[in-house]
């Protein structure tokens, strides 16, 4: 689990095999073997480290699936480790396992602000709200505008000059992990609804009223 808050902004150094190289220098304080580390918001296991890399292992089907298939040596990426019990949650909670890619398709200044604008998938847009929380390349961010399926979001200060993000172009693809609060309450709305859509003779009892909060 992750909060968001990214912590170092790494250079690729390559892919090996399945290993992910990334050149950093703050990572590695108080990492080990089998650790869990977000790179770009994606969730991959520390196989290796030293003074000024670390090796995560990366799967086909996550290079297929995420922006971490198009990495380049030279590149930069967002790292974050694990959350520790007991850590300020800064940000918002987050997995690490990005819902889909979206593009980037507006990037403009607004005063003292980067505003960005990606084009989420459609099936995403129940998931977000104006003012909720999205993870864009692992970086816990405040929806500032939501128009349909284009969802726009303000960089501003510390954002801006430590994460990647204020640098990507029009036409880049981002990690997108939707807060993981709304996808329950949608989950839950959704079942409660077909429940309350079609019950039955048999099914209406003092137990569905219950469950579906008619009554305590």
């Amino acid at each position: 689990m992750f909060t968001g808050l990214i912590e170092e902004v790494g250079s690729v150094r390559g892919l090996q095999g399945n290993i992910l190289h990334i050149g950093c220098r703050m990572m590695q304080d108080s990492l080990a073997l089998g650790d869990s580390i977000a790179v770009n918001g994606v969730c991959l296991t520390i196989v290796g480290y030293d003074s000024l890399e670390i090796g995560a292992e990366i799967m086909p089907v996550t290079m297929s699936t995420t922006n971490l298939g198009f990495l380049k040596p030279g590149m930069q990426v967002n790292l974050e480790r694990a959350v520790r019990m007991g850590d300020r949650l800064g940000g918002h909670l987050v997995s690490g396992h990005v819902d889909a890619t979206a593009t980037i398709v507006n990037s403009r200044q607004e005063q003292d602000a980067r505003l960005v604008t990606v084009k989420i998938p459609l099936h995403l847009e129940p998931y977000v709200i104006e003012k909720g929380s999205i993870a864009i390349d692992g970086i816990s961010l405040t929806v500032a505008h939501l128009d349909h399926t284009q969802v726009a979001i303000s960089l501003v200060g510390h954002t801006k000059t430590h994460t990647t993000l204020a640098s990507k172009k029009v036409g880049d693809l981002v990690n997108v992990e939707c807060d993981q609060l709304g996808k329950y309450v949608q989950r839950l709305l959704t079942t409660a609804g077909n429940k309350r859509a079609s019950p039955t003779k048999d099914t209406m009892s003092m137990t569905f009223l219950q469950e579906n909060g008619f009554t305590l």
